[in-house]
């Protein structure tokens, strides 16, 4: 952007003292200063990194050869048109001309950071100022982890350090390709600055072997990044197969064979298989990791469990067997095989989908039986009451008669119908009245 201008007198071409010739140029330059009357003196900001080159140009429009002269932040004069007063060989000359005096400054360091001033001897005289701001770049970027072996479910603290920069760097954790959150806190030293972020991590057995990125934000740099990796320890995670019969139902006399597979870190060393709630039946053969019965009968039914261990804990798989008479042919909805780990936290994602698929395919069956058996019950329901009520209607069916009208059927008109009906004639009689 532009610079600012400040007034200012001849006189502030000084700063080095006993430089006779720059006073000589200057008397004699003052001696023909021109009018400043539609010159303009023009320069921009420089953002440099520590250690590189920034350029500094001072630039006249509409020039008509006035002097142009450079100084740094002390006022000492670096170039006054081509000449370098300064006895600094880091300032060289880029370009100099009677519209510009381009200068560069090599090897930057924090102590060149400041105000460096463009004058144009005019009159009035002119004068404006460029900033030089200097970047440093973190120097150091190191991940301090609270545990180098951490337990699945636990919580644990890493910390990143960025040192000595400026401006202050911006932190970013990243695991994989996630990004996470950290907390920063930040320390001034002198001009320099010191990040320290901190990120909380509750780790699981997915997440062994997987790097935490630390990631600096800084004008200065590009990609700067560290990394570890994580190390968590898991209990086992145990799977049953079924390799014999590979297809269709284990029937009365075949035989079984079953393989157990279990995985931890570190690695499973206790693999054992035992029955639940019973006894193992002594014709079974386990060798290792593998069960065999040779020759099935109906007493082997039930659940056989393989349990393995590791310095972490537990775990178990189980093996649903229910043997089929000889002559069955058709696979039930549910086979006998079934894996039952300890807990959710246990089964991977196809795990987790074949158990829900297996308690969908169930809760399926179980509703089709309940609704069938309603509908059956209510039919059953409406049917008796049909029987019922035909039964009713059949026996009350016919022609019913009054006694009202007994002995009215003889009578020749409607009056000695009423005289001749039964109770008529007494009732005529019980009301007769008599008077003495």
């Amino acid at each position: 952007m532009a610079g600012r201008a400040e007034p200012s007198g001849p006189a502030a071409c000084g700063g080095a003292p006993g430089l006779l010739p720059v006073l000589l140029l200057l008397l004699s330059a003052a001696a023909i200063i021109p009018r400043g009357d539609g010159q303009n003196l023009v320069t921009e900001d420089v953002t440099v990194v520590e250690g590189d080159v920034a350029t500094i140009s001072c630039r006249v429009k509409n020039s008509d050869d006035s002097v142009i002269q450079l100084l740094n932040p002390n006022r000492q004069t670096i170039y006054f048109r081509d000449f370098r007063p300064l006895k600094d060989s880091r300032f060289q000359l880029v370009n100099f001309s009677n519209s510009e005096l381009r200068v560069s400054l090599t090897n930057v360091s924090i102590s060149d950071e400041g105000r460096y001033f463009c004058q144009l001897y005019t009159d009035p005289p002119q004068e404006i100022y460029t900033t030089i701001t200097v970047l440093v770049p973190p120097r150091n970027l190191v991940i301090d982890i609270q545990k180098e072996i951490a337990v699945e479910g636990e919580e644990i603290e890493l910390n990143c350090t960025a040192m000595a920069s400026r401006p202050a760097t911006t932190i970013r954790w990243f695991k994989g390709n996630k990004e996470l959150t950290g907390k920063s806190e930040v320390e001034q030293w002198s001009d320099m600055y010191t990040v320290t972020s901190q990120l909380l991590l509750k780790v699981g057995r997915e997440d062994d072997g997987v790097p935490v990125i630390c990631l600096v934000d800084h004008p200065a740099v590009k990609d700067l990044q560290t990394q570890r990796y994580l190390e968590v320890m898991y209990k086992p995670q145990v799977r049953v197969s079924q390799n014999y019969p590979v297809q269709g139902l284990t029937r009365e006399g075949e035989p079984l064979e079953l393989t157990c597979a279990a995985f931890g870190k570190p690695q499973p060393t206790d693999m054992r298989w035992l029955r639940v709630d019973d006894e193992m039946p002594q014709h079974v053969v386990v060798s290792g990791s593998n069960l065999l019965i040779s020759n099935l009968n109906k007493t082997d039914n039930g659940t056989y469990r393989c349990e393995a261990s590791n310095a972490v804990g537990k775990s178990h798989a189980d093996y649903m067997l229910f043997v089929y008479d000889t002559t069955a042919t058709t696979e039930p909805a549910v086979h006998g095989f079934t894996q039952l780990p300890n807990s959710a936290e246990e089964l991977d994602y196809g795990d987790l989908s074949d158990s829900r698929a297996g308690e969908e395919g169930a809760i399926r069956s179980v509703d089709h039986a309940v609704v069938g058996g309603v509908v059956a019950v209510v039919v059953f329901a409406m049917l008796c009451l049909l029987i019922i009520l035909g039964r009713y209607f059949a026996r009350h069916k016919g022609t019913y008669f009054t006694h009202e009208a007994k002995g009215a059927d003889d009578a020749a008109d409607a009056d000695t119908a009423i005289i001749n009906a039964e109770g008529g004639q007494n009732n005529s009689e019980e009301k007769k009245e008599y008077f003495i």
